[in-house]
């Protein structure tokens, strides 16, 4: 057990997360300019590839954040960039549903490959059951974060 408080320990959890969301900021910048996209693009291409399925352009301005007018705008430089297809909703005629490209697709892949080897193996040194508590804290503070944008945005 930790000889730190409650308090100390939450003082410090708090500190290395806002240290650790600077750093991925960072990070995402630099792969973003590496691929020669804007951060929120990347974010978006990375968003998509985790979706399970196709996404239409209101669901991607629901991920990102966005207005649905940024949003169409995004899919329009994402589609412009080759990384984004639309394709005609089958169920929803008046829908266009996007999806990522296999043209950059392997691009993509090349830039993740090494952090994210670095990713995994920073992980190498925790036990499986410390990493369902950083898959849980992941899982917890990234529903806060979206909870908390949005209430800043209808603020």
């Amino acid at each position: 057990m930790s000889s730190r408080t409650r308090a100390e320990l939450l003082t410090a959890v708090t500190a290395a997360a806002r240290r650790h969301h600077a750093a991925y900021t960072m990070f995402s910048q630099a792969l973003a300019d590496q691929l020669g996209l804007h951060p929120t693009d990347l974010q978006c291409v990375s968003l998509l590839g985790l979706e399970p399925r196709p996404r239409s352009t209101g669901e991607i301005a629901k991920l990102t954040g966005l207005t649905s007018g940024s949003a169409t705008r995004l899919v329009d430089r994402l589609e412009r960039a080759g990384l984004v297809e639309r394709s005609p909703d089958l169920h929803d005629r008046r829908k266009m549903l996007v999806s990522p490209t296999a043209r950059r697709a392997p691009e993509v892949a090349a830039a993740w490959d090494t952090p994210g080897r670095a990713f995994a193996q920073a992980l190498d040194d925790f036990t499986d059951e410390e990493l369902l508590v950083v898959e849980r804290y992941l899982q917890r503070i990234t529903q806060v974060g979206s909870e908390q944008a949005e209430r800043l945005r209808k603020e």
